[in-house]
């Protein structure tokens, strides 16, 4: 049995459906995969780049004023009293062993207390993350319990911030076998952190000389 023949018309109609089937795999072979779909990623990598230079060009602007607040809180770090008064190691060592003899001096009283030895010490290292540097001394002091008390808490509770280390107390025997109210010995480190240097404004540049100027 032989297959219906196709009318005219349901020929067109059939040609016209290949037509379009055709067209539309030659769009997804040919056209989009090697036009539209390059086009549609470079679109999308100029968006990136755009959003990115947007960012770029925001924080720009925003970079003199955030070098003022970097000036200011530098100003303010470097006024703040919680620092030594000095900005070299050695000088503020100087510092804290006058600061050791006046805090001793006001509180002493009536009772015994006396610096007996005071030295520098090296500079500690900065511990990891740390930005400041330390001045250290080594002090001496013989003491009666109540205005030890007194020195230790001034020190620590007072300004510029220090910090009492290895603290060691006791009493000499052969001195106590001898006197019987025989101050305490008592030896620590003190340590506080150096005032931070201002920086130094940065030289203006030289014009250079002209070729035909005079040397």
């Amino acid at each position: 049995m032989k297959p219906a023949a196709l009318s005219p018309r349901d020929s067109r109609i059939a040609a016209l459906l290949l037509l379009v089937l055709a067209l539309a795999l030659a769009y997804a072979v040919l056209l989009h995969w090697w036009l539209v779909a390059p086009l549609r990623q470079i679109s999308a990598e100029m968006a990136d780049l755009r959003d990115t230079h947007s960012r770029y060009a925001a924080a720009i602007a925003e970079k003199p004023a955030l070098q003022q607040r970097l000036a200011a809180l530098g100003a303010g770090q470097a006024a703040s009293s919680a620092f030594l008064a000095a900005d070299d190691p050695n000088t503020a060592a100087g510092d804290l062993m006058q600061r050791v003899i006046d805090v001793v001096a006001a509180n002493a009283g009536g009772n015994r207390c006396t610096v007996t030895q005071k030295m520098p010490l090296p500079s500690p290292p900065a511990s990891a993350g740390e930005p400041y540097r330390k001045a250290a001394v080594s002090i001496s002091l013989n003491c009666d319990m109540e205005p030890l008390a007194a020195v230790l808490q001034a020190l620590e509770q007072g300004t510029p911030y220090l910090f009492i280390d290895d603290l060691s107390i006791y009493r000499n025997p052969v001195v106590a076998q001898q006197n019987n109210s025989a101050g305490l010995e008592v030896q620590f480190s003190l340590s506080g952190y150096v005032r931070p240097a201002r920086a130094a404004p940065a030289a203006a540049p030289r014009a250079p000389d002209d070729a035909g100027g005079e040397p």
